[in-house]
């Protein structure tokens, strides 16, 4: 039930894009594959506390100030573009990390940010 409820999360905030992506996990290493799809999107983005906007906010916050996870960050910017979330409101985001992570991550972020928001705007 979480496995199929995480594909259909996944669905919803990344479209066709979102599930390559996790298929290609499967293609490294199926058990990783479905720990991120049974957990992190079917168990976790299925909690009703927060709405599909705020889970990317916050998804968005957590891996600038990991660092080092430009795939995930490309992946997210993507999917929260999906749920409504404004480029205004992703740079808002990015800027607001700069005293807690430092320029090194957010100058990173915004590099990337930057490449998915022109990338969706071209389309």
């Amino acid at each position: 039930m979480s496995f199929d409820k995480g594909m259909s999360n996944i669905k919803e905030i990344a479209g066709a894009d979102g599930i390559h992506a996790v298929e290609a996990i499967q293609e490294l290493h199926p058990d990783i594959h479905k720990y991120v799809v049974q957990f992190g999107f079917g168990e976790i983005y299925s909690r009703s506390e927060l709405n599909k906007k705020q889970q990317e906010m916050i998804t968005i916050s957590c891996l600038i100030t990991l660092g080092d996870t430009a795939n995930q960050l490309k992946f997210h910017f993507k999917a929260a573009l999906n749920v409504g979330i404004t480029p205004k409101e992703i740079f808002g985001i990015i800027i607001h990390c700069i005293p807690y992570v430092g320029f090194p991550r957010v100058l990173n972020a915004l590099q990337i940010a930057k490449e998915v928001i022109d990338e969706a705007e071209a389309l």
